[in-house]
């Protein structure tokens, strides 16, 4: 039975809870839809963690980005919605969302969410 979009986001316990390490995903087929124009507007997604006492499952986080392909998100909104659903359904020590959008009218975009904020200290060590 094929899959369909899903803001379920299924997770599976930390291998290894004593310890920080980083999980990181690129999600270079990301997309939307401007909320002014309807147009569709393509990125990609950098997704940095270090676990708390769950994991993400890969194909739930897939099926989640797919949930937003149709629908009008302005850049900044849904990087910030994908990094606290991701918070909400894990409790990440640290994790960091990057969407870099491609240019459209000659802007690029780049959008980082980070919790906590000193996340990124964290998740450079």
């Amino acid at each position: 039975m094929p899959s369909g979009p899903s803001r379920a986001l299924e997770t599976f316990p930390n291998p290894a809870p004593g310890r920080d390490y980083v999980v990181a995903f690129d999600c270079p087929e990301f997309t939307c839809v401007c909320p002014k124009t309807g147009q569709p507007d393509f990125a990609t997604l950098h997704l940095r963690y270090v676990p708390g006492e769950r994991c993400v499952e890969l194909k739930s986080f897939k099926l989640y980005l797919w949930s937003f392909r149709d629908e009008g998100h302005f850049h900044e909104a849904v990087v910030n919605r994908i990094c606290d659903d991701l918070v909400l359904a894990l409790a990440p020590r640290a994790i960091e969302v990057v969407g870099d959008f491609n240019v459209r009218g000659g802007i690029r975009t780049v959008v980082t969410a980070r919790h906590p904020e000193d996340a990124l200290a964290r998740l450079d060590r």
